[in-house]
């Protein structure tokens, strides 16, 4: 079958479902999505598949500090993100979850053919365990020091050096996240994937991968250096089960990718269509992910398919970083733009976004988002050029020729500068440049308001009625282009310019071609309104303080971080009001869902307390009951997990430790501390 007939799959880059969307992670989607829509202005029929990213450690770790399950959690975020998306226009044939059964069907299935070929094998390793807590510490779980670059480090990545992928036992100095400890390492049986087998053919699959460039020669630099085999097992209950083990799920990035495949079925059982005729057949398969994840995807997502005999995708579009307010994007530091609630919920359309994302700059280029950026394209580009032009069009031929498109001839070098304009545009789509896209575009419309300019309709509908009325026409024939053209882009305001110009059908159904089918004289116009509405200043400056706002409110609470450690007095007086005393524990036990918390009741001689204390990772319940301890026993009470505490337990602070403070001898409970 010729590669133009085979069937088309378009992914994206799964969004991990253990937090918001902000507008960095739609430089994958938006891009994605205007391709899609694109190839069926071709006259292809892609589908377009994505889902969320379910499993992990970070999903457990958030999900125990929020006093919530995993499930919850990711329903949560999985919910969240199918929102944004819909909200977006970025329209998938089908958004999964890999937590769904079907993924854990299609991750064991693959596991258990690479375990039949030979390339999934048993290995005892050295892992990072955490005496305090008494478990094995899979990725997340534990930090360190890289051994490549001696970067701080995390136990799968050096995220602040080298950006290596660490495997489990590599990092040095291991420290346990959860309670500060300093982590040993032990001996337990994993599994690994035989990576290093592939080398050969990942360097001839990479020289010909489709895509952007920097995907596929970050690839190839990779992969000519030395590759490791990959862990694919961790310690952890949730996840995928890896087949006849029990305690050990696979590697997030082993069923993430393989979602791909899974959705593809589900996406099948709906629409009757075959999975089988994209990931077990020739296809074309193009993944639009982020910069970030080039080597997974790129390199062992690749070798998983190839070693499972399953089709290799045809190309890998990679963005580029994203900047706000030309500062590196940080959700920590505020540099970050909320989707919902700095964007949607402020009552700006989805359109201008995705025009922003699109136009800034080269799809692998290093985008920056300022909201004064984003008010100067649309009040200059969108309002000033594109909507001008266009409402000018309809309002001059309703108010001339009674609402209607006139007759006259199209003009054969208005003509060669629509299909010119078509040329740009699908090329740009077949390079994945979507600025490309949009220039050319917009340099039609320049070309409009040029054409309007120097043809002087309001001067021939005095002078010459025939000449008016075909300028008009060229002039909605122009305008019906961009609507074509720029539909993918902007899906609802083209929509909107389409339907002023009455023109038969949608926007969405058009073709690129279609734009060059001249406008039907005789057809009746619909009513003219401004496509787009201009940014007042004040509206712009708005929605830049609530940014500004938010980083000074992080650096205010940095700095009151900082001078925590700084000793300051307080009165006497101060201090008396404190009611301090001396406790006996009478019960103790662990608090549902939290491994942190302890519930302990407490005689402090006047009555029985009920009180929280965060010391389970050092303290046994059963070691408690019986002993005296300090309690501030007039501090307003608190819900902690949802359990009441009525007073504040007393201990040194160790670092990795709490002290209890215990009176020199026995005293009586309820004694006061002076």
């Amino acid at each position: 079958m010729p590669s133009s007939e085979l069937p088309i799959l378009v992914t994206c880059g799964l969004p991990y479902a253990n937090g918001p969307c902000h507008i960095g992670h739609l430089r994958t989607y938006v891009p994605a999505d205007i391709y899609v829509r694109g190839l069926k202005k071709m006259g292809k029929g892609p589908i377009f598949i994505c889902g969320s990213d379910s499993h992990g450690t970070p999903i457990v770790v958030n999900a125990e500090e929020r006093g919530t399950t995993p499930t919850e959690l990711v329903t949560r975020y999985h919910d969240h993100f199918d929102d944004v998306f819909k909200r977006m226009e970025v329209e998938f044939d089908y958004f999964g979850n890999t937590d769904d059964p079907s993924n854990h069907s299609r991750t064991q299935s693959i596991v258990e053919a690479l375990m039949g070929e030979g390339y999934v094998y048993p290995q005892e390793i050295q892992l990072a365990y955490c005496p305090s807590c008494d478990r094995f510490l899979p990725d997340r779980y534990v930090e360190g020091t890289c051994p490549y670059c001696k970067s701080p480090a995390r136990g799968d990545e050096c995220d602040q050096g080298c950006g290596r992928h660490l495997e489990p036992g590599e990092i040095e100095e291991p420290l346990c996240k959860v309670c500060g400890s300093e982590a040993e390492y032990r001996t337990q049986k994993h599994y690994f994937f035989r990576l290093s087998d592939f080398s050969d053919f990942l360097i001839d699959y990479l020289e010909g991968l489709g895509g952007t460039s920097n995907a596929r020669n970050y690839a190839l630099e990779w992969v000519k250096q030395e590759l490791k085999d990959w862990c694919i097992t961790r310690n952890l209950e949730w996840g995928v089960k890896f087949p006849g083990q029990e305690g050990l799920v696979v590697y997030v990035w082993v069923d993430a990718p393989i979602g791909y495949i899974s959705f593809t079925e589900e996406w099948a059982k709906r629409s009757g269509g075959s999975w089988e005729s994209y990931w077990k057949k020739p296809s074309r398969i193009v993944h639009f992910i982020g910069g970030d994840i080039v080597y997974h995807h790129c390199i062992f997502w690749s070798a998983m398919l190839k070693g499972a005999s399953y089709t290799l995708p045809s190309a890998v579009v990679a963005s580029g970083m994203l900047k706000i307010d030309n500062k590196t994007f940080s959700k920590s530091r505020g540099y970050v733009v909320w989707v919902i609630d700095d964007y949607l919920e402020k009552g700006l359309h989805p359109d201008l976004l995705r025009y922003y994302l699109a136009s800034y700059t080269s799809h692998t280029k290093e985008l920056n988002f300022s909201w004064t950026v984003f008010g100067e394209k649309v009040n200059g580009e969108l309002v000033g050029a594109l909507g001008n032009f266009v409402n000018r069009a309809a309002t001059f031929t309703t108010k001339n020729f009674d609402q209607t498109i006139p007759e006259g001839d199209l003009d054969p070098e208005v003509t060669s500068k629509i299909e010119a304009t078509l040329a740009e545009v699908k090329a740009a789509l077949d390079e994945y440049e979507f600025k490309k896209l949009v220039d050319g575009a917009m340099s039609l419309a320049d070309y409009g308001n040029t054409y309007f300019q120097a043809n002087e309709p309001w001067k021939l509908a005095k002078t010459d009625r025939a000449r008016c009325g075909a300028v008009l026409r060229n002039c909605l024939q122009i305008a019906k282009a961009l609507s074509i053209m720029l539909q993918p882009v902007m899906p609802a305001k083209m929509e909107s310019a389409w339907k002023q110009l009455g023109l038969e059908g949608t926007a969405a159904e058009a073709l690129f071609d279609d734009a060059l089918v001249p406008v039907e004289a005789g057809r009746r116009l619909g009513v003219p309104e401004h496509i787009f509405d201009k940014m007042d200043d004040s509206m712009v400056s708005d929605l830049d303080e609530v940014f500004r706002a938010r980083i000074a409110a992080i650096e205010a609470k940095k700095g009151e971080k900082k001078s925590e450690d700084k000793m300051s007095t307080i009165k006497f007086e101060d201090f008396k009001n404190l009611d301090i005393r001396v406790g006996v524990v009478l019960e103790a036990e662990s608090i549902k869902g939290s491994n942190k918390l302890l519930r302990l009741i407490v005689d402090i001689g006047s009555e029985e307390r009920q009180i929280v204390a965060g010391i389970a990772m050092t303290h046994s319940p059963e070691d408690l009951v019986g002993r005296q301890i300090v309690v501030l026993a007039n501090l307003e009470p608190a819900k902690l997990f949802g359990v009441e505490s009525r007073g504040m337990l007393l201990a040194a602070d160790m670092g990795d430790s709490a002290v209890l403070l215990t009176p020199e001898k026995a005293v009586p409970p309820g004694s006061k501390i002076r």
